[in-house]
Order: C-alpha cells, then sequence, then structure tokens
C-alpha cells in the first residue's frame, strides 16, 4: 500500500504540469521595492511643465544679474531613489540643502564644478573664458560669494511652485560629497530634475531632488491647478483676452498667383515684356492676414491708391 503511494506521487511530479502554476509564472514580474512608484505619470508632466517656466524665468534673472547671455534648459524629470540621485553627482560639488517650510523635509540643489568656477569668476569682475577645469571643492569664502546667485535661484524656485503651493525655499546647510549628504534615506524616493545652464562657451548641469513624499501629498493642489485651467474658458474669459489682442498689428496682403518662372527666363526678361498670369479678370483675389487666407475679393481704386474689397470670407 505505502509502496503503491509513493509510486502514484512520483507520477504526479513526473507527469503533467500545473496549467494555472505556469501561467503565473510567465505573467510574474520582478518588483524592486527600493523603487516605489509613489507619483502617477500625469503629475510627473504637471512637474515638467511648473520647472520649465522656472527655467525661462531662471534665465531671465540670471542674464540680468551677471550682464550676459544665459540659457536656461529644462533636461529631465524623473523619479529615483536618493542613493542613485546621489550616485549621478560628480564629486567634488556645490550643493546646498534646502528647507521647505511649511512642510518637514529637506530638498537639495546641487550646481556641477563646470558651472560654478566660471559663475564665480564672473561674479568677482572676470568672462568666464578660458579656464581650465577645476575639480576641487569650494571654499567657505565662494560659498558666501555664492549666496547671492542661490537666493537668485530659489527666488525664481518659489515663484515657479507659485500656482501649486506656496514652499519658502531656504539654505539649511551645504555640502561638498554627494556620499556624505544624509537628508534622506537611501531607498527614500525623490524626483530628480536636471537643467542645463549654458553662459557662452559655458555649459554645466544643476540638478534638483524634491522628496517625492512632498509632491505626492500636493497631488490634489496640482489636480485643482489643471482643472482651473480646463475651465478658465468662458465667455467672459474669451472677451477679456480678445480686448488685449485687439491692439495687435497683423501684416495683410493681397497675392496675384501666377505660372512658375525658371531663374533663366528672369534674367532674360526686358523692358518692354510682357508676363501672363493667367487671372481672368473677374476672378477674386485671396487676402492673407499673417500669411492665412482670410478674405476674398477684388482690387478696386480708391482716389489714386489701390485697395481691397471684400466680397467674402474664409470659413
Amino acid at each position: 500500500m505505502a509502496h503503491s503511494f509513493q509510486d502514484d506521487v512520483d507520477q504526479v511530479s513526473k507527469g503533467a504540469k500545473d496549467p494555472l502554476r505556469d501561467e503565473t509564472l510567465v505573467k510574474a514580474v520582478t518588483y524592486d521595492f527600493r523603487r516605489p512608484d509613489r507619483i502617477a505619470k500625469d503629475q510627473l508632466r504637471a512637474i515638467h511643465l511648473l520647472h520649465d517656466n522656472f527655467a525661462r524665468n531662471l534665465a531671465s534673472s540670471l542674464s540680468a544679474y551677471l550682464r550676459a547671455y544665459v540659457i536656461v534648459n529644462l533636461v529631465s524629470v524623473e523619479q529615483l531613489s536618493f542613493a542613485e540621485f546621489s550616485q549621478c553627482l560628480p564629486s567634488p560639488t556645490c550643493m546646498v540643502c534646502l528647507g521647505m517650510k511649511p512642510f518637514d523635509g529637506s530638498a537639495v540643489m546641487e550646481l556641477n564644478p563646470s558651472l560654478i568656477f566660471p559663475l564665480l569668476e564672473m561674479l568677482l569682475g572676470g568672462n568666464g573664458r578660458g579656464l581650465t577645469r577645476i575639480n576641487r571643492e569650494v571654499t567657505e569664502i565662494e560659498q558666501q560669494i555664492l549666496d547671492t546667485l542661490f537666493r537668485i535661484m530659489l527666488h525664481d524656485l518659489k515663484e515657479a511652485w507659485q500656482g501649486v503651493t506656496n514652499i519658502n525655499f531656504t539654505i539649511e546647510g551645504r555640502e561638498t560629497e554627494p556620499q556624505l549628504l544624509q537628508i534622506l534615506a537611501p531607498t527614500e524616493a525623490v524626483v530628480s530634475i536636471g537643467i542645463e545652464v549654458r553662459i557662452g562657451e559655458t555649459t554645466g548641469m544643476m540638478n534638483i531632488g524634491v522628496p517625492s513624499i512632498i509632491i505626492k501629498m500636493l497631488r490634489h493642489r496640482f489636480d485643482q491647478q489643471w482643472s482651473v485651467r480646463k475651465t478658465d474658458s468662458t465667455e467672459e474669459e474669451q472677451t477679456r483676452v480678445l480686448d488685449i489682442i485687439k491692439k495687435a498689428n497683423v501684416d495683410m496682403e493681397v497675392r496675384l498667383l501666377g505660372p512658375l518662372l525658371s531663374v533663366d527666363s528672369l534674367l532674360k526678361l526686358d523692358v518692354g515684356d510682357v508676363l501672363s498670369f493667367d487671372h481672368a479678370v473677374g476672378k477674386p483675389l485671396a487676402l492673407l492676414a499673417n500669411g492665412k487666407t482670410k478674405y476674398q475679393g477684388q482690387v478696386v481704386a480708391q482716389g489714386r491708391k489701390r485697395a481691397f474689397l471684400v466680397e467674402t470670407l474664409e470659413t
């Protein structure tokens, strides 16, 4: 009896596989608990637009302050663990820990050395050109000089976030080694914002890390911001916008279209030659507004000048 039972067990283990178990194994996906998905894609897109506005405003502010043409471009917005964010930063570098009152927690703003030292030279009266690559820590005196620059950046960052919530970004600490920065746990998720700053021939990166938990707390604020934008197109709002653009100038032109002419034939034209445009006298002409056809009509005389008589409106 025991031998027969063991034979049955062996037969089952060597026999047909469980189809439900196989299907489960096929569909199984490895999950990395160090990278939790805390933020929805639509919220990441909203953060992208927010910091795109920040980049444009910062370009204007830095250009005025440094008296140089500054280009600032948003490069990336992605969610990483704090350990991955730290590993992507150069060493040594220039970092500041940012308070985010009234919220608990801290953010990080980092400027690459390839950008910091040319900026320091410009702040001290130089032009920031022709510097050899410097790879050292920023001194305490240099950090004090950079404080004004950081205040300009944090002011524009606060203005960019104003549409979502009022956050007061303040400098709470400084660090030069990314591995020594311990404001968050290594597995904590952060939203990493990469921004490229270009001043003449100098190009460097600015990286901002914001705790994902704070952004997740503000999800309803982002939703409210987008819902307001979607419902703003009321009749009153349309009238207001129309009143603003009524004073704008529009280029108007009438074109008499004709056949194509080769450059060789054009060069052979002489006084007295006649060009046939194959356009009937009574055929309507198109009136273009900023290059787009808006009206049909005829060219008429008004005193000693030519005018256009509108006959039909293009729909």
